[in-house]
């Protein structure tokens, strides 16, 4: 074989090669943006690209290992009772309400499998199954903060029982109030 002929195949070896990496990596990109959805761009603007995505991808190995269930109808019922409670408490006193929302949030992703305790943890395992509603839990989990230094209006406080209750529902995997209920 010449040496031409030589350089001309080794080029178009590492065009191949190249090319298939590009793919590789832009169909791992729409992968992961499917996946995160709002939650990709928020990693990646923290991370910067490659890093966010690495990260990403440990996110899902992480929870995949996990043993996450879903709630049986008894367990949803319970829930569901508890919320509306909770809501029903919201009009006498919202600091309360708030707080016991956060907290039954939290007893439901623990019963379903999800680790609790940090609570940046706790969102990014989350944003794994439920990417399109975890910036509800940052949300409303943020006012919960600021009620606690004393910062937090009633305002906020409204808001983030409707994040919640949204979070809520998806991980019930329900509805747990009429939606003759919701006064937005």
């Amino acid at each position: 074989m010449s040496t031409s002929a030589l350089i001309v195949l080794v080029v178009g070896i590492v065009a191949i090669a190249v090319t298939a990496i590009m793919l590789y990596r832009r169909q791992k990109t729409r992968r992961l943006k499917s996946k995160f959805g709002p939650e990709y761009d928020r990693t990646l603007q923290k991370e910067g690209s490659a890093r966010g995505e690495a990260i990403l991808e440990s996110r899902n190995k992480r929870v995949q290992k996990l043993n996450i269930r879903p709630l049986n109808s008894a367990e949803c019922d319970h829930f569901a009772t508890e919320w509306r409670s909770v809501q029903e408490q919201f009009v006498d006193d919202p600091r309360r309400a708030v707080a016991q929302a956060d907290h039954l949030i939290n007893e439901a992703l623990r019963l379903r499998g999800y680790p609790v305790g940090d609570f940046e943890q706790q969102a990014a395992d989350l944003s794994v199954d439920y990417a399109r509603v975890v910036e509800d839990y940052r949300s409303a989990h943020q006012v919960a903060m600021e009620d606690e230094r004393g910062r937090a209006t009633t305002e906020d406080l409204r808001r983030a029982m409707q994040h919640y209750r949204d979070l809520f529902e998806h991980v019930l995997d329900t509805h747990i109030i009429k939606h003759e209920e919701v006064r937005r």
